[in-house]
């Protein structure tokens, strides 16, 4: 009888260890979607061209400006987000181990002993102590692939959140050179702003004296004035936007508010734009966006949760063994006359549970569902996001060269007015016009620079650009 239960117990742990594939695995198998995808995008820039995936992970390099350099370095460093995604990681990491344990048996050991008193006239020794020690083993063997199912399950929602600690990097690297252009388009229009300040009050100061010559009416005075306050009442509006811009860039550093203040005081040029974008094809949006992995792997991981919801409708084979040693002095144990051995088995199923495990797997088939079409629906948006940034991207490239035009226009028009004006060949109104037309054309041309970069951080984002993926790796990978 012994070897019988030897051979057994070897065959159930040559079964586990190799994933039980001498068994059958309930459940469905996952394959990856197929989706029919366009050859090429419909809106393609002008300065397109295909690049490297090692230049779309760290595309930040391509705007040539070291101070971003720096902060994006130091964004990977500090962030709090990106930490909280590296502890969800390490959540299911560990959580991936704990669904591997179930392939294994549990050994437990355990010593005691314990004082009974007996009655005098069953025992002529009525108190005694007995001591035991031993070792206990359970181990449900894993018939139908229920345990290896979570494991899959397991090892896909680990790929996820690794995906997704991914994700939060290509958004926070978006984030802080957003808000970097924001800040430095801020600047720039600020120093617009007071240029075109400093402007009026001299038109004003000009103003008072052909009044006082008699060459100017009191209301051209009022108007000049007019028209300084108002340049001079849009200048708290865009300090209190530079602000926060550089606040939100020392919250996305990990910093306190206001920490960046001595090094971002300075206005700069806004960083250069590259001369081709790395778009590649449609098909590479699937490999090359992180959220859409995370799509796709949590779908892995509830296709796997339903063949581990049908095993529970399966019968279960539990196992389980003692060794150890009783007697009743401390001495005694170890002796081969004080040696207790037992080995168990069961069997068991749910004959009725009032559809119970049906209504569980029925559920997880919805489930799994859900997770499709989010897959399909993440696809779609993302395909729908790289479009809309390939169009703006190339909208802004005409829309800056149409506002820098309108900018050279708008100085030549204010300087005439100006000269006709002090002449005596123009009247006043045209001087304000033309000032009026300045200071919009030339804000407009430090938006629309900004706007240029924004579009095109938000086609790089759009792209899934800010990561390197790993070597792929089998789809079945067990480690």
């Amino acid at each position: 009888m012994k070897p019988v239960i030897s051979r057994a117990l070897s065959l159930s742990a040559l079964l586990v260890l190799n994933g039980c594939s001498l068994l059958p695995m309930v459940g469905p198998d996952y394959q990856l979607p197929s989706f029919s995808l366009p050859a090429f995008w419909s809106t393609t820039p002008t300065t397109a061209a295909t690049a490297p995936a090692s230049e779309l992970a760290s595309w930040w390099r391509q705007l040539d400006d070291p101070l971003l350099d720096r902060l994006i370095d130091e964004a990977l460093a500090g962030s709090v987000d990106l930490k909280l995604a590296q502890s969800r990681l390490q959540q299911a990491r560990a959580s991936r181990e704990q669904a591997v344990s179930g392939l294994f048996p549990a050994l437990t050991a355990s010593a005691g002993a314990s004082r009974n008193k007996s009655s005098s006239a069953i025992s002529t020794l009525p108190t005694r102590t007995l001591y035991d020690a031993g070792f206990d083993a359970s181990w449900e063997i894993d018939l139908f692939g229920g345990t290896w199912r979570g494991v899959e399950a397991a090892t896909a929602e680990l790929a996820a959140s690794q995906a997704s600690l991914h994700n939060v990097r290509v958004s926070l690297l978006a984030e802080v050179a957003q808000n970097y252009v924001e800040l430095r388009a801020f600047q720039h229009r600020l120093a617009i702003a007071r240029d075109n300040l400093a402007s009026q009050s001299e038109t004003v100061q000009i103003t008072e004296w052909r009044n006082q010559a008699g060459l100017a009416s009191s209301s051209d005075v009022e108007q000049a004035r007019t028209s300084r306050e108002q340049t001079r009442a849009s200048i708290p509006d865009l300090e209190i936007g530079r602000v926060a811009a550089e606040n939100r860039l020392a919250v996305l550093l990990g910093k306190n508010p206001g920490a960046l203040h001595g090094e971002l005081a300075e206005m700069k040029d806004f960083p250069p734009v590259p001369a081709s974008v790395g778009a590649g094809i449609p098909a590479d949006v699937l490999r090359q966006r992180p959220d859409l992995i995370v799509a796709e792997r949590t779908l892995a991981a509830e296709t796997a949760r339903l063949g581990q919801k049908q095993a529970q409708r399966f019968p279960s084979l539990n196992l389980g063994g003692s060794f150890g040693w009783q007697a009743y002095s401390f001495g005694a144990l170890g002796g081969s006359d004080t040696l207790m051995r037992a080995i168990s088995g069961t069997l068991a199923a749910t004959l009725f549970d009032g559809g119970r495990l049906r209504s569980a797997v029925a559920i997880q088939s919805a489930v799994q569902e859900q997770a499709l079409l989010s897959y399909q629906s993440g696809v779609l948006g993302a395909l729908e996001e790289v479009e809309n940034a390939l169009t703006a991207y190339a909208a802004s490239r005409e829309r800056l060269e149409a506002r820098q035009a309108a900018a050279e226009a708008a100085r030549n028009a204010a300087s005439l007015a100006r000269n006709l004006y002090q002449s005596g060949l123009t009247d006043f109104q045209k001087v304000l016009e033309t000032e009026r037309t300045r200071l919009s054309a030339e804000d407009s041309l430090a938006t629309a620079q900004g706007n240029r970069l924004t579009s095109l951080i938000t086609l790089y984002k759009a792209l899934g650009g800010g990561w390197q993926q790993a070597a792929p790796t089998t789809e079945n990978e067990k480690s």
